[in-house]
């Protein structure tokens, strides 16, 4: 059974897709987490548990040793802390993801997933957003997402690492942030629905997102590792391919709604061209967004 290390493993996708490795059958997975936004309640006990910063190197080296599979996905998620301390960022997602390439590369490694942000695309003029658009990344997160993918590229044309980019739309399920700076739209309305509290709305509530359930994006990822149509480096949009309006969701959770100040540096509209992880991966969403938040509820 194959050896595979999943970096970010107590956190929201990471532990998630930890899970079901294990459900799966799999019993050699190592988790690297620093437990910075993960949580100890998140982690498999039948996963060994290695509470290291992927931005030391010389530490983690020695795990990679016979692993054949890395699923990359330590991160300091989300935008508007990116933005107030871009350097916290840039080191765990820039630095950090160097480093868990250079320890895949020593180590052989036969397949290495990076988890990616559709926030790379920034403002757009049209869309559907497809993986062939230039790039424009309005905030320090997501040009270091955007950067670990150039990364991820590089690694496989100059060293022959077998490398996947999935960029994940706006990933929302059971175990995402509820609390402070890390929270989502989802998460967030949630909260505040059993709190008794309005949803809170930056104005005009309009934007519109591509929600994706966790599950549906953990599916994505083991697609991923056992597809041999990837590995060339290439980028893919895992979204649902529909959109909805803030306001829409805070209709299908229900209750007032309270408008708050807007926020810098987040784009106004994201739909994933799925197209391409049907053909490569086989892959499709299954989850609709008004049942994944009526399981949350």
């Amino acid at each position: 059974m194959a050896k595979i290390i999943v970096t970010g493993g107590a956190g929201f996708i990471g532990s998630n897709l930890v899970d079901e490795l294990v459900r799966q059958g799999h019993k050699d997975i190592h988790i690297i987490d620093n437990l910075s936004t993960g949580k100890k309640e998140n982690l498999n006990p039948r996963a060994k548990f290695h509470n290291l910063s992927i931005v030391d190197l010389d530490k983690i080296r020695p795990i990679f040793k016979k692993a054949e599979v890395v699923f990359h996905l330590a991160a300091q998620p989300r935008i508007q802390p990116s933005i107030k301390d871009p350097k916290t960022s840039h080191d765990a997602n820039l630095t950090g993801t160097l480093h868990v390439l250079l320890a895949a590369k020593e180590a052989g490694v036969k397949k290495f997933i990076y988890s990616a942000s559709s926030s790379a695309y920034g403002l757009q003029k049209t869309t559907p957003l497809r993986e062939d658009m230039i790039a424009n990344p309005l905030n320090p997160y997501a040009m270091q997402k955007y950067m670990g993918e150039r990364y991820c590229q590089l690694f496989h044309h100059l060293y022959g690492l077998p490398i996947v980019c999935l960029r994940y739309f706006n990933v929302y399920g059971p175990r995402q942030t509820y609390e402070g700076a890390y929270a989502t739209v989802i998460g967030i309305f949630l909260k505040q629905k059993k709190a008794g509290q309005p949803l809170t709305i930056v104005p005009d509530g309009k934007q519109r997102r591509d929600f994706i359930n966790v599950r549906d994006v953990i599916a994505a990822n083991l697609a991923a590792m056992k597809s041999d149509k990837v590995g060339k480096g290439e980028i893919i949009n895992i979204g649902s391919g529909e959109n909805y309006s803030i306001v829409e969701v805070a209709k299908m959770i229900g209750g007032k709604t309270k408008v708050i100040a807007p926020r810098k540096g987040e784009a106004r509209l994201t739909l994933a061209d799925i197209s391409l992880a049907k053909k490569l991966l086989g892959w499709k969403p299954t989850v609709r967004l008004v049942d994944g938040i009526e399981e949350l509820r």
